[in-house]
């Protein structure tokens, strides 16, 4: 499908995980300049700018979020379509990497709009480039469910020999529960945990599931960890 004449361009920026100073000059120029900005939380983007020194300006900042994303999916292809550029940004990482956007930019390829990514931080990655483990094939699983059920089938995934080194995300709270699921599942695989990525406090944890529970028993651990388990 040809682009529709006159339309804007849809701009995917990727935006630092812990460490603004991550934040490519590339991505920084485009978020500058972009009429509207697509944000998972607007606060934190407009807070994330003005660190940056990037004035709010008369640009639009739309909330863009999994609660309202089927909604404001076709709205903003709208302004797209009106000739206006879009920005869209997760609250830290590259969008779609679990995160909002695959409604809009799939949108935006159907109606044969332009999109353009503008790569950065992403945390599997950022993880598996310092975990040691085998980083020539891998399988990135999103977010570990929380009932164990889907939890438990979701870790049998990930000792499969096929999906190489996976990398699934988790809230640090339920972690010892993945742990225990892994234990169970495949006592001798190798395990890292990567928690504050790129931050003061960034932390690499490494071990089967059982030494790596017995270094964060009693520890309480906040925010999301990003997990690397090879068979």
């Amino acid at each position: 499908m040809s682009e529709p004449t006159g339309a804007g361009t849809l701009y995917v920026v990727a935006t630092p995980i812990g460490n603004v100073e991550d934040l490519s000059p590339r991505a920084l120029r485009v978020l500058a300049e972009a009429p509207v900005l697509a944000c998972e939380d607007t606060r934190h983007t407009g807070v994330m700018l003005k660190r940056l020194g990037v004035e709010h300006g008369d640009r639009r900042f739309v909330a863009y979020h999994d609660a309202n994303e089927q909604r404001q999916a076709p709205c903003l292809l709208q302004v797209l379509l009106r000739g206006q550029d879009v920005a869209v940004v997760s609250n830290a990482g590259t969008p779609l990497v679990s995160d909002p956007g695959y409604r809009l930019v799939s949108a935006a390829r159907a109606a044969g709009v332009k999109v353009v990514p503008v790569p950065g931080a992403c945390a599997a990655v950022a993880a598996l480039s310092a975990s040691g483990l085998p980083s020539d094939r891998f399988t990135f699983l999103g977010f570990l469910p929380v009932k164990s059920g889907r939890r438990r089938k979701a870790i049998e995934a990930a000792v499969a020999p096929e999906a190489g080194t996976a990398i699934p995300y988790g809230p640090a709270r339920s972690l010892d529960k993945a742990l225990v699921d892994l234990a169970e599942v495949a006592p001798a695989c190798r395990v890292v945990i990567a928690r504050e990525l790129t931050k003061v406090f960034e932390e690499f944890v490494t071990g089967t599931p059982g030494e790596c529970s017995a270094a964060i028993e009693g520890r309480a651990l906040k925010g999301e960890v990003t997990l690397l388990v090879h068979a």
